[in-house]
């Protein structure tokens, strides 16, 4: 496939990516109680993979392999991408799809300590990442405007200007909540019926790919599945 062709099949994927996700955002933020079911299709769907891809290939961590030694780069010059994202297809559709387990890398920190961050491979982070361009719109429909930790086009610097914005007004008190899903069992019971994504994200938990408490926050850059939300404007007392 020639430059000009990938090009065309990437935009007529975002295309599809993007329409589908306006109708799951629609759905959920139409029915807050609705429970959704039979998405693992849209996991497995070549426009899904391809818009996956595309984000994994353009990280900066595309450079990096996992355990498997692949790098974006060799898929691509190697592998081939149509046969890669077709073997993962294939897999992903016949429930044979097993996570790799994590390199694990010692990150120095302050004071002599160490964290250690768990290097997926390439493969695994396009199912990741199509799993996000899914549920993300779902899960973003129960946001308040007041959230801001893990969701797409927010960052802590936007959380500081807001509080800068009401303490100018004379209002005096900050309140931050931080909440983790201890399982990935628990994201089952918020919006999502379909047992075939949480076995994914149960496979990628068990070998390292995502660390048990972050499981759920790293699918949405990963923070849709925050499920236990930051502290929001219903919660909290008074003329806040």
């Amino acid at each position: 496939m020639n430059t000009h062709d990938s090009e065309l099949a990437l935009y007529r994927a975002e295309r599809r990516v993007l329409e589908i996700q306006t109708k799951l955002h629609r759905w959920a933020n139409d029915d807050p109680h609705r429970r959704f079911d039979d998405l693992f299709n849209l996991v497995a769907d070549p426009a899904f993979l391809l818009v996956a891809w595309d984000r994994v290939r353009n990280n900066k961590g595309a450079r990096t392999a996992g355990v498997d030694g692949e790098t974006a780069r060799y898929v691509e010059a190697v592998r081939g991408l149509e046969g890669f994202l077709g073997e993962l297809r294939a897999q992903l559709k016949a429930r044979t799809f097993q996570p790799l387990p994590a390199r694990r890398r010692a990150i120095p920190k302050a004071a002599g300590k160490v964290r250690y961050l768990g290097i997926a491979t390439i493969r695994d982070r396009v199912v990741q990442a199509a799993l996000k361009l899914v549920l993300e719109p779902i899960f973003e429909a129960d946001f308040l405007p007041c959230s801001y930790g893990f969701r797409p086009n927010r960052r802590a610097h936007d959380a500081v200007a807001e509080i800068h914005h009401f303490a100018s007004r004379s209002y005096a008190w900050v309140v931050e909540g931080d909440g983790v899903v201890a399982e990935a069992d628990d994201f089952d019971v918020i919006r999502i019926d379909d047992v075939r994504i949480s076995r994914v994200v149960d496979g990628a938990s068990a070998r390292g790919t995502l660390d048990a408490l972050d499981a759920l926050r790293t699918l949405n850059s990963l923070g849709t599945l925050n499920a236990l939300r930051s502290l929001d404007s219903r919660d909290l007392p008074g003329d806040w």
